[in-house]
């Protein structure tokens, strides 16, 4: 052990003990605690009805298979989506018309109007590519009722036809009850025996929307690459403190993390204040496509900063500026609830505490393997370029946002960030990490920490300034 730098180096070693095992805990449990995706509902050759319930507004939106519309009623269906739409639009009447016969919503002795808006392709409803399902949206007309939480539908669509087909009944969002974007939990089955079914909607409870809520908040940072990319570019220099304009490693693992902790909570309520405003209609939201071109170049600017760092260790402002951005991306999540205030509240601060906790398991999964690969030759390398892929990936969004271009930015980063796929480079990025720290440190190459070279200097001794005596 040299000399002046005990404490120091015995802290070092602690931290880096203490990041191994970091490593090994939290990496294997991202991977044992992380599910399977949302699972698709549709069969091929089932046809569907979804419900989203509000306190006044009832909607949904039902769904045919195109094998049976072939059947039944001879279409074509094939090509590409563009053909196919427009075919689905030329027979728009007989659809809706179809639809309407085949589907009835009531409560008790009363049976309300439907609506329909339209057709869509099951890749429109969804944004997502296949599907072989025609969409009819629909509003019920409940002329000014409130929605009961017992309703009576029948739906029997290509019963008569087709032998031995049957339809599916899902609630896709009930705020009250924490029903939230459900795509695949039917909740009852008609077939050729029970063309009606009474359906129990349940209690409703405020902390099933507010639970429920903040499993959507820690989803959307799971399927949002953007805001996930966001929490990277302001890691990276977590593990380093700028001094004189250089960046330097940081001496302990708990200091280091409370300080990166911070700043992603300073993002949290820089995006807390605008998700909230936006989400209670008291900020108008400026157009989806500005939004999302701003949040592209916060990663850039954040990465910029990162390689000419203006003024010293400011990450926190950086996060808390554009987090007011960020926040009004996230808005988008709550902006079409027909819901009452006090539901739209509570939805709003689970939604947060989601956020919130996502942006947690990012840093903690990503914090150990920073923080041990800090004090080898290859940090300061992995951290330009680190900064300069980050930039390279925003522009790449933002010329997609801006001017509606194909640069296959986003679908090559959503195949590589895919949930829970994406846990595992994470693990293997940490090991690698910890075995380059364990072959520099055997080979006593580790560099410096901040405040080492100045206890060196400080506890170095004296030179000794008493004259010589010449020997005789």
């Amino acid at each position: 052990m040299r000399n002046g730098v005990a404490g120091v180096g015995d802290r070092s070693r602690a931290s880096g003990f203490t990041a191994a095992m970091l490593v090994a805990l939290i990496a294997s449990l991202a991977i044992v605690l992380v599910g399977p995706g949302r699972a698709d509902a549709h069969a091929g050759d089932e046809s569907y009805v979804y419900l989203d319930v509000a306190e006044d507004d009832l909607r949904g939106q039902v769904e045919m298979p195109y094998i049976d519309l072939r059947e039944v009623f001879g279409l074509d269906l094939e090509g590409d989506e563009v053909a196919v739409k427009a075919e689905l639009e030329a027979n728009l009447e007989l659809l809706q018309g179809y639809a309407r016969d085949r589907l009835s919503i009531g409560a008790g002795s009363v049976t309300w109007d439907l609506d329909f808006d339209g057709v869509l392709t099951l890749g429109e409803a969804y944004e997502a590519e296949g599907g072989e399902y025609a969409v009819l949206p629909f509003v019920v007309d409940l002329d000014g009722a409130v929605v009961p939480r017992e309703l009576t539908v029948a739906f029997d669509p290509f019963f008569d036809e087709i032998q031995g087909r049957n339809a599916l009944l899902l609630i896709s969002n009930d705020w009250r009850r924490g029903v939230f974007d459900n795509e695949a939990e039917a909740l009852v089955q008609f077939d050729g025996g029970s063309r009606v079914q009474t359906i129990d909607l349940g209690d409703t409870s405020q902390w099933k929307n507010f639970s429920e809520s903040v499993s959507l908040g820690v989803d959307h940072i799971k399927t949002g690459p953007d805001h996930i990319f966001f929490v990277l570019v302001l890691l990276l220099p977590s593990v380093l403190i700028l001094v004189a304009g250089t960046w330097l490693p940081t001496a302990t693992f708990g200091a280091s993390l409370w300080r990166v902790l911070k700043i992603v909570t300073m993002f949290t309520i820089a995006h807390s204040i605008t998700f909230t405003l936006a989400g209670l209609d008291i900020l108008p939201l400026p157009s989806s496509r500005l939004i999302e071109s701003i949040i592209a170049a916060s990663i850039a600017a954040a990465a910029l900063y990162n390689l000419r760092p203006i003024g010293a260790n400011k990450e926190w402002l950086i996060a808390f500026a554009f987090g007011l951005f960020h926040g009004m991306g996230f808005a988008s999540l709550v902006s079409e609830l027909e819901v009452s205030k006090t539901t739209q509240l509570v939805s709003l601060l689970g939604r947060n505490a989601g956020i919130e906790i996502g942006q947690a398991f990012v840093v903690l999964v990503m914090f150990p393997g920073l923080f041990l690969l800090r004090r080898t030759v290859f940090y300061r390398p992995f951290f330009v370029i680190g900064s300069i892929a980050l930039a390279i990936v925003s522009v790449g969004w933002m010329l997609e946002r801006i001017f509606d271009a194909d640069v296959r930015t986003s679908e090559l980063i959503d195949k590589i960030m895919l949930f829970p796929r994406v846990m595992w480079f994470v693990l293997l990025f940490n090991l690698v990490c910890a075995a380059i720290h364990w072959w520099q440190r055997s080979q006593d190459a580790l560099l410096p920490v901040h405040g080492e070279a100045t206890d060196t200097a400080s506890e170095a001794p004296e030179p000794d300034e008493r004259e010589l005596e010449p020997v005789s």
